[in-house]
């Protein structure tokens, strides 16, 4: 039996991740208080016998002041023999202030409806179980698809996952860089299918126009390197405990090259089954959304 404590700072994806759990068969409880968590792990052998093959438990900052005493209980399970994994759902403060905004909640851990002190005050109260996490998932950039992917490859499919994210960003710079972008690669030296008539109105989604951009020997050069880097920095990111890579690839106006370098980066890097990876276009459909 595999049994799954989910945890994480609130706005993350707790909840999201255990409605998942649960559809891909686990049985799951959410926010059992701390003082029963041995008690409900000395059952697993009963339910075990009633066909429950796996359980996940959700405990967040909802547990209060009994939080406090988590570290010595999982302790205390360890040495009694009981096996379990904790992931840890995480996301940006940004991110997590403004999900609190649209949805109009507040955060459990709020003074006087601050948001910000409450993520601050939460992320004290967990930095321990962030630490002993087994798996990481930052959601700062995932949909929801994305993130049910990323649960399944870790829970269902049981392939290995190295706590990082990377999202790999295409976007024009005359509608600005990404705030949220850790590197940025500029590929206007690239050559501009903006000045072939027929691809003008293309994006590097279509083939004609990735295939005009890759037949450059510079471009394929540059990918090359690219990759290289990016394979170079992804464990030393790792190791320094980062959960969230965003790579920005920009062109002037997001809609030709980058949006090329950005698909032959990802489909480069998606060989990998070592850390989660997704694709983003910002800018692509913007001048033909103007145009209208």
């Amino acid at each position: 039996m595999r049994f799954v404590i989910v945890t994480g700072v609130s706005g993350a994806g707790k909840t999201a991740a255990l409605k998942m759990l649960e559809d891909m068969g686990y049985f799951c409880v959410d926010n059992l208080p701390i003082q029963l968590l041995e008690k409900f792990a000395s059952l697993l052998p009963e339910m075990q016998s009633e066909n429950v093959r796996n359980v996940a438990l959700g405990i967040d900052a909802r547990s209060g002041s009994a939080l406090d005493e988590l570290e010595v209980v999982l302790d205390r399970m360890k040495q009694t023999g009981y096996d379990y994994e904790i992931l840890f759902m995480d996301a940006e403060d940004s991110v997590l202030v403004k999900r609190y905004k649209e949805s109009r909640r507040s955060h459990p851990l709020a003074r006087a409806g601050r948001v910000d002190e409450g993520i601050r005050l939460e992320r004290e109260k967990t930095k321990f179980l962030r630490k002993r996490a087994d798996y990481i998932i930052d959601t700062s950039h995932l949909l929801t698809r994305e993130l049910r992917q990323e649960i399944e490859k870790i829970f269902v499919d049981d392939r290995e996952f190295s706590n990082i994210m990377i999202s790999v960003l295409s976007f024009g710079f005359k509608y600005g860089i990404p705030a949220d972008a850790d590197l940025v690669f500029d590929v206007r030296f690239l050559p501009n299918p903006y000045y072939v008539d027929e691809l003008r109105p293309l994006t590097g989604l279509d083939d004609e126009v990735f295939n005009y951009v890759m037949a450059s020997d510079t471009a394929k050069a540059f990918a090359d390197k690219l990759e290289d880097m990016i394979r170079f920095l992804i464990p030393n990111y790792i190791k320094e405990g980062k959960t969230s890579l965003v790579i920005g690839i920009g062109c002037t106006g997001g809609k030709h090259r980058s949006v090329t370098i950005a698909r032959e980066l990802f489909s480069r890097l998606s060989k990998s089954d070592e850390y989660g990876i997704r694709l983003e276009h910002r800018d692509a459909e913007k001048d033909r959304l103007l145009k209208k």
